[in-house]
């Protein structure tokens, strides 16, 4: 096995020279091997994995999703999967959405594949047919089951209908060739409607499509085999077969393995890795998922079938991708997210550059919870992701002196943005570090990647030449000979008034996180938003909490805790009874307005949390009427009964305020002032909108 470099290191520039100079990659051989898949040779071994945008809905986006995949192919990716096209309108994942079924729809898809070929790149189209999951009345499924997380009831398929939804596949696929694409993804995982027919949760059919392993998975093995025939020997057809359901009533491991052989034999040239159903109750790929935590998954499969296999999920640095590699765990990995953070990875990996790779933290709070939202995905951590034709950051032609006080998310952004277009810049912070709050969210277990986008940042910083000055309060008069002022000064915490609330056991969530109070073994949270969900999972963790190196999670117990058995035992769909470890802490978790704590955290991610903390025995109350404090304990009333919590601690996370000194005095200075991140709206920590507005705010100087 090779030894990979550091994601915080840079190997000296004549040691990525030489790694451009052929043979093995001194650092990745296995990730830049060329991979022969009989008719064609792919550059690497990196797949973008189909991710859905929601620019493939309009015919007016594609001009945009085709910069979207010309900046990855120009990036160097080995092959790119588009996000996912219905096959027919009854597929459609939503109304309108995605779908390449009639001949004039294939002339929008030539962009796209124009845009990736100019560059050197392939692409292959997913073919994707929701069933169950389509929001949308015209859905359809093997059975008339709902799905829990549908309003809408399937209609079941005839026979004759089964036979239609095949054509419609081949019919796609043909489409597909004609457009330009190098090959198709046939999507048969994750729930979907090829998932629904595998398994006997969904599929209760009585005929030759039901019954059986071998007919369940009849309909799948169909369409590979016949778009291979439709479409020739020299078409990349990859299938997403789902190795790990997740999900009751799932597939055995033997049924992975023959459903992979049969499709093989069907004439499949690669098979991806598909890791649980949409309705399954395991995260599988937000950030608090170990990386590589499922890769051993596809490394069972790799014995049993003689074609490439792909392996996903939490792959985001390329140590982590080599070391899959080399262990001989997969052929290829699949990165979705990671490439919508930063579409130069793949270059940087291989000029030994990876410190410069902008890492995917697997937030989802702009990419899936976007997307979900219907609206267009975009990246935490990179908004020009699906905004490359709109937000770039061109050489200005008129350098000015920018001033930026405060380097948190919002600060570094428009620092770095401006610094990068010519700007001077000098960053202004009173703290001995960049990264404001995410100093204190990177401690949070779970939340370690925010490490990599710090480290990030600080690469930014050197390269574009900011004059940086940590431990410094900037005042009016420091900044009178800038021409522009950017105010990125943060939040301070809101304070709650309640009697008692001057007593020694109560604090702030900041004396928590920042390690200025050691809370004992009862600790009650005053504040049921992000913050106090992420205090409460501090505080129900004992481990490390190192301000200079992170602590990845060990995937072995966390897939213990969720109950994921990559081993299946006597389970389908490889799940066990989950083990979580005891908690460090009792911890209550308050907030005073009705209803469910946690109500809006993110849209895919929320329920994680609150599943997280459930297992930890936290008690979370909504509705809580604060009473006070005394040596006692924390008094509150909750529906008309009050109750007294015997606490060591109540820590104060009731929100925030916009921190902005400087603003009044700046008032009447004449020069241009900017307000951003916390600074400017502080309702609820917000780094997506932070990083964002901070970046445009640059592009614009």
């Amino acid at each position: 096995m090779s030894t990979a470099v550091p994601s915080g290191s840079n190997p000296p520039a004549s040691a990525a020279s030489d790694a451009l100079s052929g043979g093995p990659h001194p650092l990745y051989p296995h990730l830049f091997a060329p991979l022969d898949l009989g008719f064609c040779t792919l550059p690497n071994r990196v797949l973008m994995g189909s991710m859905h945008t929601g620019l493939e809905d309009k015919a007016a986006d594609f001009p945009k999703l085709a910069a979207y995949f010309a900046e990855r192919a120009a990036g160097g990716v080995g092959l790119i999967v588009t996000g996912g096209f219905a096959p027919n309108i009854v597929g459609w994942l939503k109304p309108f959405g995605g779908k390449l079924s009639w001949p004039w729809e294939a002339g929008k898809h030539k962009q796209v594949t124009r845009a990736v070929h100019e560059h050197g790149g392939r692409i292959c189209m997913q073919i994707l047919h929701a069933g169950r999951y389509g929001y949308h009345p015209l859905q359809v499924a093997p059975s008339k089951l709902k799905a829990p997380i549908n309003p809408f009831t399937p209609r079941a398929l005839s026979a004759g209908g089964v036979e239609r939804q095949i054509k419609a596949f081949v019919n796609s696929a043909r489409l597909a060739r004609e457009a330009g694409y190098d090959g198709v993804e046939v999507m048969g995982s994750e729930g979907y409607l090829l998932n629904q027919f595998t398994v006997p949760r969904t599929n209760k059919r009585k005929d030759g499509w039901g019954g059986e392993a071998p007919q369940r998975f009849r309909f799948n093995v169909e369409i590979v085999r016949r778009i291979r025939e439709a479409c020739g020997p020299d078409f990349i057809i990859v299938y997403r077969l789902s190795m790990i359901d997740l999900v009751d009533e799932g597939s055995t491991w033997s049924e992975v393995i023959a459903q992979a052989r049969a499709i093989e034999a069907a004439g499949a040239t690669l098979i991806n890795t598909g890791i649980g159903w949409h309705e399954a109750r395991v995260p599988t790929i937000a950030t608090s998922v170990p990386r590589g935590a499922f890769t051993g998954i596809t490394a069972r499969l790799k014995p049993e079938v003689r074609i490439p296999l792909v392996t996903t999920n939490r792959i985001n640095m390329p140590d982590v991708a080599e070391r899959i590699l080399a262990f001989g765990e997969a052929d290829m990995v699949s990165m979705a997210r990671p490439l919508l953070a930063d579409a130069d990875w793949v270059n940087k990996a291989r000029r030994q550059r990876a410190a410069d790779i902008n890492t995917c933290i697997g937030c989802n709070q702009a990419c899936l919870d976007h997307v979900f939202a219907n609206k267009h995905a975009s990246c935490l951590v990179n908004p020009r992701a699906c905004a490359e034709t709109e937000l770039n950051y061109l050489p200005t032609k008129a350098p000015k002196r920018v001033a930026v006080v405060g380097a948190g998310p919002a600060g570094l952004a428009c620092a770095t943005v401006a610094a990068e277009r010519g700007h001077r810049v000098t960053l202004f912070d009173s703290a001995e570090r960049i990264g404001g709050q995410f100093n204190l969210a990177k401690r949070i277990p779970g939340k370690e990647e925010f490490y990599e986008t710090l480290r990030y940042f600080a690469g930014r910083i050197e390269q574009t030449g900011i004059d940086l000055r940590l431990n410094t309060t900037a005042d009016a008069a420091a900044l009178a000979d800038f021409d522009e002022i950017v105010l990125a000064s943060g939040i301070k915490p809101r304070q709650v008034a309640f009697p008692g609330s001057d007593h020694a056991k109560v604090c702030s969530y900041l004396d928590v996180l920042q390690g200025r109070v050691v809370p004992g073994k009862r600790v009650a949270i005053i504040g049921a938003g992000g913050i106090g969900f992420d205090v409460a999972e501090f505080l129900v963790h004992d481990g490390p909490h190192s301000d200079e190196q992170p602590h990845h999670p060990d995937p072995a117990r966390w897939r213990a805790e969720w109950g994921v058995d990559l081993d299946y035992g006597d389970n389908r769909g490889g799940l066990s009874e989950p083990r979580p470890e005891p908690p460090a802490r009792q911890v209550w978790l308050l907030q005073r307005s009705p209803g469910k704590p946690g109500a809006k955290l993110g849209k895919t991610t929320g329920w994680i949390h609150r599943a997280t903390l459930k297992a930890k025995q936290v008690r979370m109350i909504g509705g809580v009427e604060y009473l006070g404090l005394d040596e006692e304990g924390f008094r509150i009333r909750v529906e008309g009964n009050e109750q007294v919590l015997p606490v060591d601690q109540v820590v104060i996370c009731a929100g925030q305020e916009p921190y902005k000194p400087l603003a009044a005095a700046l008032a009447d200075s004449g020069k241009p002032v900017h307000v951003i991140g916390g600074a400017d709206v502080a309702a609820e920590l917000d780094a997506k909108r932070a990083i964002a507005q901070g970046s445009r705010l640059a592009a614009s100087l």
